[in-house]
């Protein structure tokens, strides 16, 4: 009797050694698997979501001569030299003397990244020079939008003075 009372305790003392020591570690085990889990499925959904990024890039490159347009007709920063050197160079092409240029202001439309610079130009020349400049203007890449044109009365017999605004987009 003595033996089976001593096995007795002792089941009921492993069993609540049992229930004390080791179940909370067990609960902790547990718990950090499905931690492991979340960071698993967190990883694989991090995988994917770079996979994709990979596969669109790949596809974006077989649209590099679009993505250049579209870059040049609306660059990430105004960069006005190149622009007047455009300007300079198109009207010295068309018979027309730009005799200055003025920024005249910079404003973002509104919810959108654009942002529209404004320039102001003055030009000297002939009517028919003026038309194939704003045609050459409509033509290029870059969004120029003209605003106002304003002629003045001829200094020189034949050569006008155009006031010119335009706008220009970039991001």
């Amino acid at each position: 009797m003595n033996r089976l009372l001593i096995t007795g305790i002792s089941l009921l003392l492993t069993l609540i050694l049992g229930l004390v020591l080791i179940y909370p570690k067990y609960q902790e085990f547990q718990l950090l698997k499905e931690k492991i889990e979340a960071r698993k499925i967190e990883l694989q959904t991090k995988e994917d979501y770079v996979q994709k990024l990979k596969q669109t890039s790949q596809e974006l490159k077989q649209y590099t001569a679009e993505l250049s347009i579209i870059n040049s007709a609306l660059p990430a920063d105004a960069s006005l030299p190149t622009l007047l050197d455009f300007l300079q160079k198109i009207s010295s092409e068309n018979g027309l003397i730009l005799k200055s240029t003025k920024r005249t202001g910079i404003s973002a439309l509104e919810e959108s990244e654009i942002k529209e610079t404004q320039i102001s130009l003055q030009l000297m020349g002939d009517y028919p020079s003026l038309k194939n400049f704003l045609q050459i203007l409509e033509k290029s890449a870059r969004l120029i939008e003209v605003n106002s044109i304003s002629l003045l009365a001829p200094e020189e017999p034949g050569l006008f003075t155009f006031d010119i605004i335009i706008k220009i987009h970039s991001y």
